[in-house]
């Protein structure tokens, strides 16, 4: 599990995966998942009359284990506890229903979770807060508020392009997709996260661990891709085509990030 380290930590990281905060049992099934990052999280998967239990059972695995935490959004009336849990433990943090910069600048290292439609229209300044690390898509919630159904990916390419090109405006990571809430779809997760991957996220928020690997799986490079980069990386700067294609500074680097140089 990846253990965050500063505004580059999550270039590497594709797969997280959520864990209800009042669930101990399974977090240590969480962590041994192969999940890039366990999420403990305080927020929807908790019923409000067990929120304080899930705070104290989170804090307790922190203090022998790693995990990020989604805590309760801005306004709510857990949010000043679950903030100040994290604080006291220098972990990061996913925030919920992000909105307004200034709340997110309050944490060392965030995750600015962006599901609403005022969210989605302030990516560019949620993006450009310093203790930022990178933007995810809550696809559910904004889905409620929109009207709409939120496996339909339509609806939706809008405020995906916004989040991927805020992120790239502020030198972060691209930026993680929303959840595919079918657990039982194999081919339904393939195709959501083709697509996100389309449309340039880099990885994805998962919510049972047999969702992990699919993930993983289709984020990274096909061996088509590999060969390709091989072949334009081998060539250099030293010819203008390959597969007659146009090579150029862009289309080295692209080739580069494939290949993961």
């Amino acid at each position: 599990m990846l253990v965050p380290t500063g505004r580059r930590w999550p270039l590497a990281a594709t797969t997280f995966l959520f864990v209800p905060g009042d669930r101990p049992d399974r977090f240590g099934k969480a962590a041994a998942s192969g999940a890039d990052v366990v999420l403990l999280d305080l927020e929807d998967a908790v019923a409000p009359a067990d929120k304080d239990t899930a705070r104290a059972e989170v804090g307790a695995w922190l203090e022998r284990g790693e995990a990020m935490v989604r805590i309760n959004a801005p306004g709510t009336p857990w949010f000043e506890a679950d903030a100040a849990l994290v604080a006291g433990r220098g972990v990061p943090v996913v925030v919920p229903k992000a909105e307004t910069p200034g709340v997110l600048a309050g944490f060392r290292e965030v995750i600015a979770l962006v599901e609403t439609a005022r969210g989605v229209e302030r990516a560019g300044e949620l993006a450009a807060v310093p203790s930022v690390t990178r933007l995810a898509f809550g696809s559910v919630d904004l889905a409620a508020e929109l009207g709409v159904a939120p496996e339909d990916p339509e609806p939706f390419a809008y405020a995906r392009s916004r989040l991927v090109i805020a992120s790239a405006a502020a030198g972060l990571a691209p930026p993680v997709d929303g959840v595919t809430t079918d657990l039982h779809d194999g081919d339904r997760l393939a195709a959501d996260v083709r697509y996100a991957r389309r449309m340039g996220f880099g990885g994805k928020l998962c919510v049972h661990p047999r969702q992990v690997a699919p993930v993983r799986a289709g984020f990274a490079p096909t061996e088509a891709e590999r060969e390709w980069a091989r072949r334009v990386v081998t060539a250099g700067a030293s010819v203008s085509t390959v597969d007659g294609q146009l090579v150029d500074k862009p289309v080295l680097a692209r080739a580069r990030r494939i290949l993961g140089g």
